[in-house]
């Protein structure tokens, strides 16, 4: 008798770790497959209407320029990479401190974040011929650049993080006599993290997008080695498996930051947040 009521529990929970298992194969399987398949579509398309090279070039071109160019593309991606990560370290940096700021002092807050949006919307495209007037040094002025467009992502998120604590706990602090700073470690900081670390996935793939606009801004004046330039460079000359070439490492870098990102978010959150625990179960 109690077999017959434990069974079809057992089979429930033995179809549920069957689905658990071929989600988790289907997770990294699908992208893989829909890769696959849209490259034998680009090389079919190619093919099928005899499309020249300097128009759009087939796969196996563009694999055969990313090979034969490594040198100079590896170096123009090392370029870019570092000012990209160089961005996002001082928007980690300035946007968190900021926003501790503004959480500290609601005068500074009021007085300060209506400037911060104004940075934000406004388009880096129409800001970096300036800050290249201004700033002596090609660098400097692209690492600016970079790291207007992904400071924003992470200030908000933190402030709102920081004054997102539930008031049951803040109260509860009160009570209990904490110090302003014994509140903000314990409390509101561990409690922004989830929101800092959403922040921080979009800013990092922001900080490569200012990296590739200021490079094409640096680009035009004869500055400026990065991938930006690299596909700038290739589309004078038509040499379009290059520019394709330079284009996958682009996209390739960002991946990869998301990625890198997606790991520490879920290091840090995986044995305490709802959000990474119901993504484990």
């Amino acid at each position: 008798m109690s077999q017959a009521r434990t069974s079809p529990v057992d089979a429930d929970e033995r179809r549920q770790l069957r689905l658990a298992r071929l989600e988790k194969i289907a997770r990294y399987a699908l992208p893989v497959l829909m890769m696959a398949f849209s490259i034998w579509l680009w090389n079919w398309i190619v093919t099928a209407n005899n499309i020249p090279h300097y128009i759009l070039p087939g796969p196996g071109k563009v694999w055969d320029s990313l090979v034969n160019d490594w040198p100079i593309l590896s170096q123009a991606a090392l370029l870019t990479a570092k000012t990209t990560v160089l961005a996002l370290i001082f928007a980690v940096l300035g946007g968190a401190g900021l926003a501790i700021l503004f959480n500290q002092s609601k005068l500074l807050e009021m007085s300060l974040y209506p400037y911060a949006v104004i940075l934000q919307v406004t388009p880096v495209v129409s800001i970096a011929p300036l800050i290249f007037i201004y700033v002596e040094s090609k660098t400097a002025g692209m690492l600016l650049c970079a790291w207007i467009v992904a400071f924003f992502p992470v200030l908000s998120s933190t402030t709102l993080g920081l004054n997102s604590v539930d008031h049951n706990l803040r109260d509860l602090y009160k009570i209990y006599g904490a110090s302003r700073w014994q509140k903000l470690w314990m409390l509101q900081l561990p409690s922004a993290l989830p929101y800092f670390l959403g922040g921080l996935k979009i800013a990092g793939g922001l900080s490569l997008i200012g990296a590739v606009v200021a490079e094409l801004v640096a680009g035009t004046g004869g500055v400026g080695a990065g991938l930006a330039a690299r596909i700038q460079e290739a589309g004078y000359r038509l040499n379009i498996a290059r520019m394709f070439a330079a284009l996958s490492m682009v996209a390739a870098m960002g991946v990869f930051i998301f990625a890198a990102l997606s790991v520490l978010s879920h290091l840090l959150l995986h044995k305490w947040h709802e959000s990474a625990i119901k993504r484990e179960t």
